[in-house]
């Protein structure tokens, strides 16, 4: 299957190209070359099926290779050479190499397109044109990747977490057998080993050295003692399924609020910067769960996270918006059903309550009280907080780029049937365009981040348009390019419905954007003149920017439907990927924590009672009693650790019997 994949696309290249070559080139009537730069030709193809078949192993090399067959089968056969493998190399240079890679990449196959413009058109006007162009494809195909690789990271990230997750599922309750075993051994090898060995020492020498006696009583109650402290401090963590992390929990929990907001929901956080403890813990589960119900039943509404501290209690605030409709593309089915059930009981493992229900203003509040008992952590000297939320994206450049330059590329075409007079004319002004086309771009850097301060921005930088004009004089034939400006609006669109804050909330987006494009237009059409022979130019211009506004309001709605449903497959993609993460780890803390409870159970009735036995003894004097007690615990703990060796997993098998066998 991957043989294929790798060699699809460059064989339909190759056969394309062939085709091209003979016969289709003379059935249009093209000129068919000659025998030389037909074997040239072939040449190239087979250069760049085989570079382009490497691609997705080796991306630099392919992209090297094409862009020497490129420059091969351009110079043999100009207008009949496609060179579409440039593209692709570039394209998988990436989406699988760094960001610095890529750029690399762009400027070597930049220049060589450049290169290939300035032999073939020369020192002519319509070489700008043909660099406008071969730069503004390259830069946008080395974006789409680098987007690619950004969604495919993330896609990999999941899957190596969910891994991850379920290799902890598989191993929870073996490890837990692990770590008992360990403990069961220190105390065995230590305590009541000893015990027994005093005791038959101090029997076989009674009648030879009577005073043994006294010191292996004494012995035997405080290795007893010992022995006791030991084991009921181990049931206590086994019954203690939450063990508390010493590490500070406020980086973790906003670690977890980010990936939620990655999902497409605005959520704020409000947390101290020392939480720890058995209570922060409690918090990471609560929030994670609150956070879940609201991707799962109100998607795309905003959510707030708040955690106080109070005398000596965290009060945790999570509150969500109410959903809108149905909530479409949200994931209500998945659910366990016992959400509100395991964020109350987490609450009370800590000693807190919680409460959860509809939100005073609307939505749904929860709401837990728990107590602190850790007080305020002070992190390490130097420690430092990594910013999760700050990725590299070559996809947001290469969208100004190209809402910048597609116009200027139209332009440069049009400008190419003006004499040259007219042009060196017209220079002063065609850079008054460029560069405001260049600012009313600029704001799509932010469409990410702020979707809707992005679009504002681009709708009203337009507004610059019909003032230039009247302040600058510009000609009708160049005012005329601003039009092409229309692009920014439309990737803005497209952002907000992707990006905004709640999908409900994001259709006045095409509205505002078909109005604000229409009146700018028309605005600018009055400004230069266009309208000045108008009956009346105030009724012509609100007819025209209505009819005008209809006609575009179609195009925004239609790019803004289609940025909900990229936002609701891609929240679909990613709500699964948490579902299955989260339910791992759920199903691994239950089955550790079933595994616990029954050690703990099972630990208490084989071998605690006996040794509380013992120490009674040696308090009596009864010295036979006493080494006969020692054996029948230590052999209850050794038949409980052969039991441990009963393990699903051989090599934790392995482990614990090798611990049982030594001394």
């Amino acid at each position: 299957m991957e043989t294929i994949r790798n060699w699809l696309l460059p064989a339909l290249f190759a056969a394309g190209q062939i085709a091209w070559l003979w016969p289709g080139a003379g059935l249009v009537g093209e000129e068919v070359p000659g025998a030389a730069a037909v074997v040239a030709v072939l040449g190239a193809v087979v250069v760049e099926t085989a570079a382009l078949g490497r691609r997705r192993r080796t991306p630099g090399r392919a992209l090297a290779w094409s862009l020497g067959a490129l420059l091969l089968g351009q110079l043999a056969w100009e207008d009949g050479y496609f060179g579409l493998g440039t593209l692709v190399a570039l394209y998988s240079v990436a989406v699988r190499r760094p960001v610095r890679v890529t750029v690399r990449a762009v400027a070597a196959a930049v220049g060589v397109e450049w290169l290939l413009s300035l032999v073939q058109v020369g020192m002519r006007p319509e070489l700008a044109a043909q660099w406008a162009l071969g730069a503004l494809v390259y830069v946008v195909c080395a974006g789409l990747g680098e987007a690619r690789r950004q969604w495919l990271k993330g896609r990999s990230l999941a899957a190596r977490r969910l891994a991850g997750a379920e290799e902890t599922r598989r191993r929870a309750g073996d490890t837990e057998r692990q770590r008992l075993a360990r403990e069961l051994h220190d105390v065995s090898a230590h305590h009541l080993t000893s015990v027994v060995v005093t005791a038959d020492a101090a029997l076989r020498l009674g009648d030879s050295r009577p005073e043994l006696a006294a010191e292996a009583l004494s012995f035997s109650e405080r290795a007893g003692t010992d022995t006791l402290t030991s084991l009921r401090r181990l049931v206590g963590l086994l019954r203690d399924a939450d063990r508390p992390d010493p590490r500070p929990m406020t980086a973790r929990i906003e670690e977890l609020i980010a990936g939620f907001g990655r999902l497409g929901r605005p959520i704020e956080a409000e947390l101290p910067e020392d939480l720890a403890g058995p209570a922060a813990e409690a918090v990471h589960g609560i929030v994670r769960e609150a956070l879940t119900n609201v991707l799962r039943y109100a998607p795309g509404s905003a959510a707030r996270v708040s955690v106080r501290r109070g005398d000596g209690v965290l009060e945790l605030t999570v509150d969500n918006a109410a959903p809108r409709g149905s909530a479409p593309g949200g994931a209500g089915g998945l659910g366990s059903g016992r959400g509100v059930a395991g964020m109350k009981e987490r609450a009370a493992a800590v000693g807190g309550e919680l409460t959860a229900g509809p939100a005073p203003g609307g939505g749904w509040r929860v709401r837990a009280t728990l107590p602190d008992i850790t007080g305020p952590w002070g992190p390490a000297e130097g420690a430092a907080r990594s910013d999760v939320l700050r990725e590299q994206r070559l996809a947001d450049p290469a969208l100004v780029f190209a809402a910048t330059v597609l116009p200027l590329v139209f332009a440069l075409v049009t400008v190419e049937e003006w004499t040259g007079a007219s042009v060196r004319a017209a220079v002063p002004a065609l850079l008054v365009v460029a560069v405001l086309l260049t600012v009313h771009a600029v704001p799509l850097l932010w469409r990410r981040r702020a979707p809707w301060a992005a679009l504002l921005g681009v709708l009203a930088t337009s507004w610059l348009w019909p003032a230039a004009v009247a302040g600058a004089a510009l000609p009708s034939r160049v005012s005329e390019f601003f039009a092409g400006g229309a692009l920014a609006e439309l990737l803005a669109v497209y952002a907000v419905a992707v990006y905004g804050q709640g999908a409900a909330r994001t259709w006045p987006a095409w509205g505002a954007a078909a109005v604000s494009l229409a009146g700018t237009l028309v605005a600018t059409a009055a400004a230069d003149g266009e309208l000045q022979g108008e009956a009346s130019i105030w009724f012509a211009a609100v007819v025209m920017s209505v009819l005008l506004a209809v006609a575009l309001a179609a195009v925004f709605a239609a790019l803004w439907a289609a940025g909900l449903a990229v936002r609701h497959r891609r929240l679909r993609t990613l709500a699964r990927d948490d579902y299955a993460l989260a339910g791992t780890l759920w199903h691994a803390e239950r089955a550790a924590d079933a595994e616990r409870h029954r050690l703990a159970a099972k630990l208490h009735d084989t071998v605690l009672h006996r040794t509380e036995a013992l120490i009674e003894e040696a308090r009596q004097g009864r010295l036979e009693e006493v080494a006969a007690g020692a054996r029948s615990a230590l052999a209850a703990m050794r038949e409980l650790l052969h039991s441990l060796g009963d393990s699903e997993d051989p090599d934790t098998a392995r482990a614990i019997k090798a611990r049982r066998g030594s001394p």
